[in-house]
């Protein structure tokens, strides 16, 4: 590999804003926010919205969503075909 062309790569510790989870990868982000981790060391923090603890496909939660709604909402907007 050629030197001075990669960017830096360095442990980050992830965090889910929507459960509060973490975890500790190595990434190139960088981050002004930093945590001290469970072994005693300090790591860049980067929040994320969405994770696999909180997301609807990992969790099996399911959003209830109003079909019949949906329906006419489409009938109102193209019309209904004759």
């Amino acid at each position: 590999m050629k030197p001075g062309i990669h960017p830096d790569y360095h442990p980050v510790v992830f965090q889910d804003t929507a459960t509060g989870d973490a975890f500790l990868t190595r990434s190139t982000i960088t981050s002004d926010k930093t945590i001290e981790w469970s072994d005693g060391n300090t790591y860049p923090l980067v929040l994320v919205d969405v994770s696999a603890w909180s997301h609807p496909f990992w969790t099996g939660a399911r959003r209830i969503m109003d079909t019949a709604g949906q329906v006419e909402k489409f009938h109102r907007r193209y019309g209904r075909r004759k």
